[in-house]
């Protein structure tokens, strides 16, 4: 979340209108609902890691899966992140915002001073649950399954309360020009992005008209991610095949991958690359 703001003053450069070549409009793009299929994998078993760097190995954001036993059932996505700078926790328990502290020492970590917003909550899943347990939690254990990390919160009797998992959509955060737009070269289009799968928002430039949107995150799902709510202005250009072809590529979006360090591609539901992108970085004027 730290990142929210960097990111936000980078969408403005990036961002900026061009001229209106006809009279500005909004278009909305509906989402397509599609189902991801499940991909069979060979059983593993999951792997005690030792607890080495704490500060390293815990920091960051985490998705709330089980409570007791139980998947988490939430209308938004239930979450914590951890700040080690100073040992604050926040985050959402699937309706309402969260702040709090914690103190951890070694395997011994605790919460408290919890403090909520007061949105009204209808989820499977009681926000007090979470918070309760929250309380009640005295020690962690971290687990790794498939290369993605979990963290376990016991009780004093040593039971299991709570499972998170790593948050690993953090590749998507960033900056990217679109290098490939199902299979077709466009970077010398020049069309950019900034995504932000923390505060789940897109902005993007289609070289022609701005494009905003929403972003969905499963957590049940890994590195599963969808576009939803776009709009874009309604400027008449030239090259609208290319814009096209990026909006539909958007909605068609299921997940995510890592290509290297600076590339990643979106996926659709069979495992197609929709949409390739290259990370860049904005000079900033002095």
């Amino acid at each position: 979340m730290k990142t929210t703001i960097i990111i936000s003053l980078l969408a403005v450069v990036l961002l900026m209108p061009q001229p209106l070549q006809a009279k500005k409009k909004q278009k909305k793009y509906a989402k397509t609902e599609v189902s991801l299929e499940s991909e069979k994998k060979p059983e593993q078993p999951m792997t005690d890691v030792a607890l080495t760097n704490p500060k390293q190995q815990l920091y960051g954001e985490w998705d709330i899966i089980t409570l007791r036993k139980k998947p988490v059932s939430t209308q938004g996505r239930a979450y914590l992140y951890l700040d080690f700078a100073n040992y604050h926790v926040y985050g959402n328990t699937g309706c309402n915002s969260i702040n709090g502290r914690f103190q951890q020492n070694g395997p011994n970590i605790s919460f408290k001073d919890f403090i909520t917003t007061e949105l009204s909550c209808h989820s499977v899943t009681k926000e007090r649950d979470i918070l309760k347990a929250l309380g009640e939690v005295q020690r962690l254990t971290l687990s790794t399954q498939y290369n993605i990390e979990y963290l376990n919160l016991l009780n004093g009797k040593g039971n299991v309360i709570m499972v998170l998992k790593r948050h690993n959509l953090d590749l998507m955060n960033g900056v990217w020009r679109v290098k490939e737009v199902d299979g077709t070269n466009v970077f010398e289009k020049n069309v950019r992005m900034v995504i932000d799968a923390e505060m789940q928002t897109l902005h993007g430039n289609t070289g022609c008209n701005i494009i905003n949107g929403s972003i969905h995150i499963d957590p049940s799902k890994d590195f599963a991610i969808q576009f939803e709510d776009i709009h874009t202005t309604g400027n008449i250009c030239d090259d609208m095949t290319t814009e096209t072809a990026i909006l539909i590529a958007l909605e068609q979006a299921e997940s995510c991958k890592r290509i290297n360090d600076n590339e990643v591609a979106l996926l659709d539901n069979k495992g197609h690359i929709v949409l390739d992108l290259q990370r860049i970085t904005l000079e900033r004027n002095n």
